[in-house]
């Protein structure tokens, strides 16, 4: 099974598609296999969901994610998990030992322009 999950240095990004990068594993029989960093080629509607799926991303993990790409995520069969927070290997961990949970998405439409691939830091209010 692969996973992309959105990242931003060593931590979940809290915008899937403005992601400066993703965290690709791959995991089988509760072990990770492989592991490895791909930059963001760029956010444009309905092009990222297309660029995991081609990839056999089949989880999307993110702090957050938009109605509309979570639309196009389940056109591709890829299941969005939202509202993750905290270090990439936390996560992996969690994952590995099946005690991931998601939650609420942490951004709101529109709060993630800019962000990431176009600049430091988000809209979100304090």
């Amino acid at each position: 099974m692969k996973i992309a999950i959105s990242t931003d240095g060593e931590y979940v990004s809290p915008h899937f598609g403005r992601c400066p990068s993703f965290t690709i594993i791959e995991i089988e029989d509760e072990k990770l296999l492989k592991r490895e960093i791909i930059n963001n080629p760029g956010h444009s509607p309905g092009f990222l969901p297309q660029f995991l799926s081609e990839r056999g991303i089949k989880y999307l993990i993110a702090g957050g994610v938009g109605r509309r790409a979570t639309g196009f995520f389940r056109e591709m069969g890829i299941e969005t998990i939202v509202g993750v927070t905290g270090k990439i290997d936390d996560v992996i961990d969690k994952i590995l030992k099946g005690e991931l949970e998601g939650g609420e998405s942490l951004c709101k439409p529109g709060r993630g322009r800019g962000y990431g691939i176009e600049k430091d830091e988000c809209d979100h209010s304090e």
